[in-house]
């Protein structure tokens, strides 16, 4: 599902992450590790986000660098703290993703209904609470039609009823239509009840498999 080989990412000439050699299965992984550690310099990395020396191949046919756009269409990331000009709704950031990630018709709002964005559908984001922005993060990762989604602390800031909903959604578009995930927490990974096929410790930007 995701090949990644001599990724290095560095800041200021300091190295804060090292991937040889990574490959992924299709399924669901879980990387845990302390503050730091390099957990989100890697989804962030893996997303496209930040500039990097390597190779991510994406099902041995999408390459980060040289299929930018091909790739960005099938890979999602939802932030740990996401953070969205003040002055936009919901509204209009899932209107703007929702555009440019081609999400099939009504998807927005069945979305918007699961997570209960609607309920603050048309509210500036400055005027949100965490939970709001974590959950308006969340709806905004699953637009279009993903083959890969990152989800950085998903569980953080979330109420019990509404992680429940989500992750039953995320088992869904696993089984039926196959779509990967790559998942961080400081919470217990068990609480969200999802079938775990590889988990991977980061530490002082090395990522090594949990036997």
């Amino acid at each position: 599902m995701l090949s990644i080989s001599n990724l290095t990412k560095a800041y200021n000439g300091v190295t804060a992450l090292s991937v040889p050699e990574l490959q992924l299965l299709p399924g669901i992984h879980y990387f845990q590790g302390g503050n730091g550690s390099g957990k989100t310099t890697f989804f962030r990395t893996v997303a496209g986000l930040l500039p990097f020396s390597g190779t991510v191949l994406l099902e041995n046919q999408y390459e980060i660098n040289r299929d930018p756009v091909a790739y960005q269409m099938r890979v999602n990331y939802a932030e740990a703290e996401p953070v969205y000009p003040t002055f936009l709704t919901a509204q209009d950031l899932t209107s703007f993703v929702g555009k440019a990630k081609q999400s099939p018709a009504r998807q927005v709002d069945t979305l918007a209904e699961l997570l209960g964005v609607d309920t603050f559908w048309t509210k500036p984001t400055g005027q949100f609470s965490s939970g709001m922005l974590k959950k308006l993060s969340l709806l905004l990762a699953l637009l279009g039609t993903p083959r890969l989604v990152l989800l950085d602390e998903p569980l953080s800031t979330l109420d019990i009823a509404t992680a429940a909903r989500l992750f039953d959604y995320i088992g869904k578009l696993r089984t039926e239509q196959a779509v990967s995930f790559l998942l961080t927490s400081h919470q217990d990974v068990c609480l969200t009840g999802l079938d775990i096929t590889g988990t991977w410790q980061v530490s002082q930007g090395i990522i090594t498999p949990v036997l």
